[in-house]
């Protein structure tokens, strides 16, 4: 894995008749880290934001060097390189008409497979979510800075596995800076409480690293994304240590309306009978019908629940699925 240092500049190519006309103009240099050395044969790409268009792909010539002519219209595109199986981040561009730019990428080899840190900003007196927090850390000698949405949450990607210091700032609020340890190839979560500033509190840090098995197939990302629509409901294991069901049925029926016991939705029948419906169950990933079998809660890393096919992942459907899923990962 590879990161991307990016320098651009506005200026008129020098010593250049303007090849592209009245249309924008990238030059694009791809060096080492050093910026000394070029890197050949380096493909660029270009996502056009605004065109409904094909990726425009180039390789870098012998001298790491390769000129881009914008299609007339397209005024943002995102921009990365590409070695082998491997993607450097990506960098936002906007564009104006006849505009000619100079950008230099320099790429940095094999610092190990980068982890994420994923998390939320939260005010200690109110438990209300903090927006607009500025969320920092160094990576590569170079400050990687985020805001909080408006649920406070935050995503930094592509950051070098190990100690780094994270700062998070907010006017009214007491600065933190606060050591975490990030691990290669895997998400690391952190609930940051910040303390209003007229009031004499520490800040709270609570950091955890997510369970490799549900970060790869996907339960972190199906999470955040139905909280935020509404759509499913989600227990990790943090989740079911603290309330210590007795069971996944016990946790499911008293946390999700409308499930009853048996794991039916009471919501739905099937067919004339007007027996509460039956939910489907999925084990790892696997359809295991409506045979679940008894699970010590110890061993579960995650639930979720969905509760009618209109909120079901397309993973999770089926003809069987009308009522509602079930999907258990264990650790």
């Amino acid at each position: 894995m590879f990161s991307l240092l990016l320098a651009m500049s506005t200026a008129t190519l020098a010593g250049q008749d303007d090849p592209c006309g009245d249309r924008a103009s990238l030059e694009v240099t791809v060096l080492d880290e050093s910026g000394t050395t070029p890197i050949p044969g380096a493909m660029l790409v270009l996502h056009w934001s605004d065109l409904e268009a094909p990726d425009l792909r180039r390789a870098s010539g012998a001298d790491g060097r390769q000129v881009v002519c914008v299609p007339p219209g397209a005024r943002e595109a995102v921009l990365w390189a590409e070695v082998g199986d491997q993607s450097s981040e990506q960098a936002t561009l906007l564009f104006e008409p006849g505009e000619a730019r100079e950008i230099e990428l320099r790429i940095v080899f094999d610092r190990g497979n980068p982890g994420r840190l994923i998390g939320s900003v939260y005010d200690v007196q109110s438990d209300d979510a903090v927006a607009a927090a500025a969320i920092s850390v160094m990576v590569y000698g170079r400050e990687r800075s985020v805001e909080s949405n408006r649920r406070g949450r935050f995503i930094l990607s592509d950051v070098r596995p190990g100690v780094h210091e994270l700062r998070i700032r907010r006017l009214g609020y007491a600065t933190l800076r606060q050591p975490v340890t990030v691990n290669q190839g895997l998400t690391t979560e952190v609930n940051i409480g910040l303390a209003p500033t007229p009031v004499e509190m520490e800040p709270i840090v609570a950091t955890v690293t997510r369970i490799r098995r549900l970060e790869i197939k996907g339960f972190y990302e199906r999470k955040y994304w139905g909280e935020l629509t509404g759509n499913g409901y989600f227990f990790d294991a943090d989740y079911i240590e603290r309330w210590r069901p007795s069971s996944i049925e016990s946790l499911i029926v008293s946390a999700v309306p409308g499930i009853g016991s048996g794991l039916t939705n009471r919501r739905m029948s099937e067919g004339f009978s007007g027996r509460p419906c039956g939910m489907k169950m999925f084990l790892n990933g696997m359809d295991v019908r409506r045979n679940l079998p008894r699970l010590h809660m110890v061993e579960i890393a995650g639930v979720e629940v969905y509760k009618g096919p209109a909120s079901l992942p397309a993973e999770f459907t089926g003809s069987d699925s009308r009522c509602g899923a079930v999907v258990v990962w264990t650790k």
